[in-house]
């Protein structure tokens, strides 16, 4: 009995990304992210496609809680992971990812951006992370490490990350 209960605890914990805090909704202007060097509106586009294409390297990769490498990667480890390739430093958890940069419409998202989930039934507690790969006007595609499939890319308009989908962060 003893070991069926510490397996359901166990696959509790990995069942998403974990977020120690819950969802931040108001449109607030909030510390850029902690950075060997200050993000600023001098970001090229050059800078967040190496942040894109790096995280691609990782497509298939398998899910792994507090992973960062080809052997396993969690959401905000990928976020963390590809942003490090550019010299920008990220905090490691998902909510307090979720409190980092500024807050934008769905509407206005850009390549680099940060979409944030609650893939939890009955929660609006954020738990889960996304990098923006593209976007257009009604179409935003998104990589993310996931339990089941591991690193993959999903479109925003699927009805799981439609239903799912709390907020969206740009950091920068």
């Amino acid at each position: 009995m003893k070991n069926i209960i510490l397996l359901l605890i166990f696959s509790a914990c990995l069942a998403g990304c974990k977020s120690s805090k819950g969802v931040v909704t108001k449109k607030s202007k909030t510390s850029k992210t902690s950075t060997s060097r200050t993000p600023s509106s001098s970001t090229t586009s050059k800078e967040i496609k190496n942040i894109i294409n790096y995280a691609k390297t990782f497509e298939g990769t398998r899910y792994k809680y507090g992973g960062t490498t080809k052997r396993g990667m969690d959401c905000s480890g990928l976020v963390v992971t590809a942003f490090k390739i550019e010299d920008v430093l990220l905090p490691r958890t998902t909510g307090d990812l979720s409190k980092r940069g500024d807050w934008i419409d769905v509407k206005e998202v850009k390549e680099g951006d940060l979409l944030f989930f609650a893939t939890k039934k009955n929660s609006r507690k954020i738990n889960h992370v996304g990098i923006v790969t593209k976007s257009r006007p009604g179409h935003v595609e998104f990589i993310h490490s996931t339990t089941s499939r591991g690193v993959i890319t999903s479109n925003l308009a699927e009805k799981y990350w439609y239903l799912a989908y709390v907020q969206a962060r740009r950091v920068l």
